[in-house]
């Protein structure tokens, strides 16, 4: 224990803040193929499907292994006004996807001035009243391992493929032409086109109006496949939080000429969706196809009692082909400074410094003193010991030198 104590002044002491990202690719074959799919017996064992039917858990490996990782978990979600929730308030998953949604909406988008549950908003603008809003919603909600302290802006990048007719279950024919039946490679191929989802420009715009923190807006863009698809807002991303939000307008075809510019918020209704294509009218795009063979839009999977909560998951998270981001640990650190003048600690306090009651290192009474740092010691203002910082060798001090030790405390 020192019996010598030098207080820090408080240029001393400064304090950092440190990003460190960290790439996460999640790619389809992890979300659907690598551990067989539901066509086979036994297969998608990385997906943890529950009896409750809320939500799917993904993994990257059998969810029973004791090296599997959590992902993240996928839902559906609808406000009470969406279309796809009235007049089927007699569905079996009715309850619970309102809750989702109210859940889910009342941590992002939080509660009016009149403690009402907002709804997302395709430009952030959670205030508004207009018809901007995303009433029926896909929930992406990744694991704290993967997007920990927050992901980083302006890196999410998902693409989805969007070809039509895309089985979601096994089929009962289990013709591969649908898109599965048993062979894997006919369901990747089926994909020819695909749409990307970014929240491009995210790093410098983005939103702060939500209780859980800032989020950005994600916008499709086309690849090579696709280059009639027109670039809009199709959901929302929570940085901190580790959620996306998208809407399933994001698998609605409408027609080419209600193109709409992104920039104009007050034609980002519920009724136009993603999917561009000449002279197809709202809604008649099939995405999906169910286990009995009956091909079926979004809305159709949503709204028809006979397909369960998991056969819309399925079919949803089949068609992820690519998903990843860079994510962010935030280090914050607070640096001394110990700053060592000529004529300090030049003794020490260590039994091992004395030899029969005399200073080892001095022979001679003219001697000049010396001593050898090898630690720190880092003191309240009532001298407890606090933190000890070990240096990598002994530094000689004596009073013809003096030194600044740097110790850095990251937390």
């Amino acid at each position: 224990m020192a019996s010598t104590y030098k207080t820090f002044l408080n240029d001393d002491i400064v304090t950092a803040r440190t990003l460190l990202h960290e790439a996460i690719p999640i790619t389809g074959s992890i979300v659907y193929g690598t551990y067989g799919n539901d066509a086979t017996a036994g297969g998608e064992k990385h997906v943890k499907k529950f009896s409750h039917g809320m939500f799917q858990s993904v993994y990257d490996y059998p969810y029973l292994s004791s090296s599997a990782n959590h992902i993240f978990d996928i839902a559906y979600g609808h406000h009470v006004d969406s279309t796809n929730a009235t007049g089927n308030t007699t569905h079996t998953f009715y309850k619970k996807r309102r809750n989702i949604y109210n859940q889910m909406a009342q941590i992002l988008a939080g509660h009016d001035k009149d403690g009402n549950i907002q709804k997302f908003d395709a430009d952030g603008d959670i205030i508004s009243t207009g018809t901007d809003k995303y009433e029926s919603v896909i929930f992406f909600n990744f694991a704290r391992l993967l997007n920990k302290d927050e992901i980083k802006k302006g890196s999410f990048e998902m693409q989805l493929g969007i070809t039509e007719v895309y089985r979601g279950g096994a089929g009962v024919d289990g013709d591969a032409s649908h898109g599965e039946g048993t062979n894997l490679t006919d369901a990747r191929t089926m994909h020819t086109q695909k749409l990307t989802i970014k929240d491009t420009g995210a790093a410098t715009d983005y939103r702060v109006n939500s209780p859980a923190g800032e989020y950005g807006i994600l916008k499709t863009t086309a690849d090579s496949t696709a280059s009639s698809f027109a670039a809009k807002s199709c959901g929302l991303i929570y940085y901190q939080a580790g959620i996306v939000v998208l809407t399933t307008d994001t698998f609605v075809k409408y027609a080419a000429s209600t193109v709409v510019d992104i920039d104009a918020p007050s034609t980002h209704v519920s009724t136009k969706g993603i999917i561009a294509g000449t002279g197809v009218s709202q809604g008649s795009c099939e995405m999906f196809e169910t286990d009995a063979d009956v091909e079926l839009t979004i809305d159709g999977m949503v709204q028809t009692a006979a397909i369960t909560n998991d056969q819309l998951l399925n079919s949803i998270r089949k068609r992820i082909s690519k998903l990843c981001f860079n994510n962010t640990t935030e280090l914050n650190s607070t640096i001394y400074f110990c700053r060592v003048n000529h004529n300090d600690f030049n003794y020490s306090s260590n039994p091992t410094y004395l030899n029969n009651s005399k200073i080892r290192v001095k022979t001679k009474q003219d001697d000049a003193p010396v001593s050898y740092v090898t630690s720190i010691g880092l003191y309240s203002s009532d001298n407890e010991l606090l933190a000890v910082a070990k240096l990598s060798e002994p530094l000689r001090k004596d009073p013809t030198n003096d030194m600044t030790l740097r110790v850095r405390l990251d937390y």
